[in-house]
């Protein structure tokens, strides 16, 4: 893990809020405030799961510890915000109000702002630390989400959970004062994969072979990528076998999504546009809200694309 490699190079790290794989240690975190006994209950990441809605006091600690052993030190802050339950302060839920369409959304849009607040105030203790120019941060999303307007706590089809843009673009951020200018990259396609390695070439250290992933700071690696590759998993995941929904490949202007038929039987909310559940093409610069389907018109664009993900999932 990103933890166990950093470790080795002398971090100390902190894991906090939600957290799926049992005790810190697992995920080699020096430090946890997630137990992880599944027999005391819970399933996100129990204890930990208090951080960021109610105040940041164990990551400052946690710092100011690190800083008098002279250790340098890597926080997984990942806060249960905006997740459900969506139960902002009123003061905040009020704000939304007049301007969403229902009750639910409004409520999701204030969860939106209280993460923002508490990054913030992760900003403004570093900065007041007089740490900005020597720390990384990185901010990142496991999924995407469009709120149900007539469900509280629930998603939209075509967003959590499917591989349609919104379940699974989501936003990636680097922040380091002094070195990192702030710019916006809506033109060069970048993955999840690519965080731990842009992590470890800035720490100086060497990413091992098995990772796949590129320095996003690297323009020039960056811009010479001309696809990236995706899988979507159920929900309760257990095998990759067993849990595999969708493979997907993103070559602009083409995304190719592959169902895996033999394990996900067909699902309205998946196959929106496909009642069969067949492979679906879309151009994503002409329609980026995935409404066309084009697999029918394009085999040919099908066929190559379908090869690609073939020698990928393979190698």
């Amino acid at each position: 893990t990103l933890a166990d490699i950093l470790g080795e190079a002398g971090y100390v790290s902190l894991q906090t809020g939600k957290w799926w794989e049992g005790n810190p240690s697992r995920g080699g975190f020096t430090r946890g405030m997630t137990h992880g006994d599944p027999a005391r209950g819970g399933r996100h990441g129990d204890e930990g799961l208090r951080i960021g809605r109610e105040g940041l006091d164990e990551i400052y600690e946690f710092i100011e510890n690190a800083r008098a052993e002279g250790k340098p030190f890597f926080v997984w802050y990942a806060p249960f915000l905006p997740h459900a339950p969506h139960t902002p302060p009123d003061s905040l839920r009020d704000k939304y109000l007049p301007v969403a369409p229902s009750e639910s959304v409004a409520s999701y849009w204030a969860m939106c702002e209280l993460l923002d607040i508490t990054c913030g105030q992760l900003m403004d203790y570093i900065d007041g630390a007089g740490l900005s120019e020597k720390t990384l941060f990185v901010y990142v999303t496991d999924n995407g989400w469009i709120q149900d307007p007539d469900k509280p706590n629930r998603f939209d089809a075509m967003s959590k959970t499917t591989p349609f843009e919104m379940g699974i673009r989501t936003p990636v951020m680097f922040r380091w004062k002094g070195v990192i200018d702030p710019e916006m990259d809506e033109t060069n396609l970048a993955s999840s994969i690519d965080i731990a390695v842009t992590i470890l070439d800035i720490c100086g250290i060497e990413p091992g072979p098995e990772m796949q992933g590129i320095n996003v700071l690297d323009k020039k690696a960056l811009s010479g990528r001309d696809a990236i590759f995706a899988e979507t998993y159920a929900h309760d995941f257990t095998t990759v076998d067993v849990s595999l929904n969708f493979r997907i490949i993103v070559k602009l202007p083409w995304k190719l999504i592959l169902p895996d038929a033999v394990n996900r039987p067909y699902n309205p909310q998946f196959y929106p546009f496909v009642p069969d559940g067949s492979p679906q093409l879309y151009n994503l610069l002409k329609d980026p809200h995935e409404r066309v389907n084009l697999s029918a018109e394009y085999p040919e664009v099908v066929a190559g694309l379908t090869e690609e993900i073939k020698k990928w999932w393979n190698r």
